[in-house]
């Protein structure tokens, strides 16, 4: 019997997953199986305990797996194909890694923005033209939203709502969210690019150099190509620029629900973070520059 086809089978008619997450299952599955010879009666603890020895994964991988099998084998029970989860009377705990997120400084997300300023435009050929509308629109549009990169490769012309200067943004979970966008000079570079984007061959707003959607890793490659032009030396991903939006909201005064609905965040509590890297750089500005500390 193949359980994992079965399994994704069943994953893919009643939960709304998306492709990302179901080969995240698919990954995991197939390591425990290659691990352990008798499915249906497996030794959960040795896998874990290979998983943390023997493949020095970080206990957040870890708690990415437990979860992928007590679903697979909820599955199985529901299926009757066992009486009885594996997981009974099993507890595993593990440390609470507390990381914040990490952004760019401001003065580098200006060095960005500034470069595309520095650039001869009539001296570029037809497809370098092209690039640096698509591009300047990209960036801007990840710096001026905060949408994840996926988000952002995903959305298609009919997702531009023009007279109401918005996107309809395909989030995590198949979850559409409506983003406006408040910046003139970024919408400006949305408009361009759609008038711009003649050799596409579908409907993406952003496309590749074959006219074809473009992918998050092409995004990424986009994103650290601007990183070197502009000589900036901080090593960062796009998430930075989400991350960057999110603190900044924050800072400068939003509330935390509106800037959950903003970004996509199924819950609060993922939002919350956020607050924390604010209080942080207002312990540094008031002890560096409060009068109060010299007197």
């Amino acid at each position: 019997m193949d359980f994992l086809a079965n399994f994704i089978n069943n994953l893919q008619a009643t939960k709304n997953l998306s492709d990302k997450t179901l080969t995240a299952y698919k990954s995991d599955l197939r390591q425990f199986f290659a691990f352990e010879q008798d499915i249906l009666h497996p030794d959960i603890c040795s896998f874990i305990a290979f998983l943390s020895s023997k493949n020095k994964l970080k206990d957040s991988s870890i708690r990415r797996k437990i979860i992928t099998l007590k679903c697979f084998y909820s599955y199985l029970i529901d299926s009757e194909i066992i009486e009885r989860s594996p997981f009974i009377k099993l507890k595993f705990k593990f440390k609470q890694e507390h990381k914040l997120p990490k952004t760019l400084p401001i003065r580098d997300v200006s060095k960005i923005l500034n470069y595309f300023d520095t650039i001869e435009f009539d001296s570029l050929s037809p497809f370098a033209k092209f690039e640096y509308i698509r591009d300047s629109a990209l960036i801007d549009l990840l710096i001026s939203t905060g949408i994840r990169i996926g988000e952002a490769a995903a959305i298609e012309l009919d997702d531009i709502i023009i007279s109401e200067r918005t996107l309809l943004i395909h989030g995590k979970g198949r979850k559409q969210r409506l983003i406006y966008i408040s910046s003139s000079i970024t919408w400006m570079r949305i408009m361009n690019l759609i008038k711009e984007r003649k050799h596409a061959k579908c409907d993406n707003l952003i496309v590749n150099r074959y006219g074809q959607p473009i992918s998050i890793h092409g995004i990424e490659y986009i994103y650290k190509k601007y990183l070197k032009k502009a000589k900036i030396n901080a090593h960062s991903t796009p998430h930075y620029l989400r991350h960057t939006f999110a603190t900044n909201l924050l800072a400068n005064g939003a509330d935390l629900r509106s800037v959950q609905e903003i970004l996509g965040h199924a819950s609060v509590a993922t939002t919350q973070i956020y607050t924390e890297v604010t209080t942080q750089r207002k312990k540094q500005v008031l002890n560096k520059y409060n009068y109060r500390n010299k007197l």
